[in-house]
């Protein structure tokens, strides 16, 4: 067993997992698994840089990880970037910070290798499920954009679009830096109409109709599903692997469009960093699967973040 670091800093969390790899087989046995809400991607969609704050909290979380990581023994380490750094002009302060700290340089990833990625650790496990058919429609749902990927064994074809769920919050629900309370009927109907696009332009690259278990990923899908099965706290061993009707789905998404910051922070299972962005989330999941035709979505804890440790765990030793 090799113990691998996987780090991936998206739009609006940093997510770090240790874990004891088997080459051979791709297992893994999770040793440290957690995850800070640190918004790298403030405003980025407005001023197409990454804000000083938001760099900060982004380092302070990764002072934080090195420690984990010293502490655990791992013997490789990668760190993924996702959309916010992708599309900020100032990227390499964020480069040059991570390195100074964690000693990797992190690899911006393109929007199809991410995808990519979220489909390995995805699926890994799903293989060989007859009550789960292939292909497959993973749909990675981020703060900056939204990954469609369909596959069987492999992919087929993967896409990334610009829906994220911060993305979605900040360009047409803040409005002279205050967030709608509750979400506005014009706000809404914007986001929709993004999403739409999006999914039009999804289309043309990614046969989404041809999926026949629609898998669904990241914090916005995590977040639904715990609502949708109404914990008292949240717990990824009931979440993971969930089958989540669209009727609840429908149901959640609409309480959230109606209620206001104070009411989503209430919830339980509520993480603080998703309250005033879920609304969004939520938009796009229901959307996916209206557009799909979906029946359910089977969510899934394991991500992009699974990934970059099985891949890890296929190089050979250096």
């Amino acid at each position: 067993m090799t113990r691998v670091a996987a780090i991936d800093c998206g739009t609006n969390s940093i997510r770090l997992l240790v874990a004891d790899a088997d080459p051979a087989t791709g297992e893994l046995v999770d040793i440290d698994r957690r995850m800070r809400i640190v918004r790298l991607g403030q405003d980025v969609d407005r001023t197409g840089r990454l804000a000083p704050e938001a760099l900060e909290r982004t380092f302070a979380a990764c002072r934080e990880y090195a420690q984990v990581i010293k502490a655990h023994g791992a013997e490789k380490v990668r760190f993924v970037a996702t959309s916010a750094s992708r599309d900020a002009e100032n990227r390499d302060d964020f480069v040059r910070g991570v390195l100074d700290i964690l000693g990797v340089e992190p690899e911006v990833v393109t929007g199809d290798q991410e995808a990519e990625l979220s489909f390995t650790g995805a699926t890994r496990e799903l293989t060989g499920r007859a009550d789960l058919p292939r292909p497959y429609l993973v749909v990675d749902i981020g703060g900056g954009s939204t990954e469609f990927v369909v596959g069987d064994d492999r992919v087929r074809a993967a896409h990334s679009v610009d829906i994220g769920c911060v993305r979605m919050t900040e360009r047409h629900l803040v409005h002279d830096g205050v967030t709608s309370d509750p979400p506005t009927l014009g706000g809404i109907t914007a986001i929709r109409a993004d999403i739409r696009a999006a999914l039009d332009r999804a289309e043309e690259r990614v046969p989404l109709g041809e999926a026949r278990t629609l898998v669904g990923l990241a914090g916005s899908v995590t977040t639904v599903a715990a609502v949708a099965l109404g914990l008292d706290t949240y717990d990824p061993s009931v979440i993971h692997h969930a089958r989540i009707s669209y009727e609840r789905v429908k149901e959640v998404t609409g309480m959230l469009l109606t209620s206001t910051h104070e009411e989503r922070a209430a919830i339980p299972v509520m993480h603080p960093g998703r309250v005033d962005v879920i609304v969004a989330g939520a938009l796009v999941l229901l959307a996916i699967m209206e557009r799909v035709g979906a029946a359910e979505v089977v969510v899934s804890e394991h991500d992009i973040l699974d990934g970059i440790a099985f891949k890890m765990a296929e190089q050979p030793r250096k």
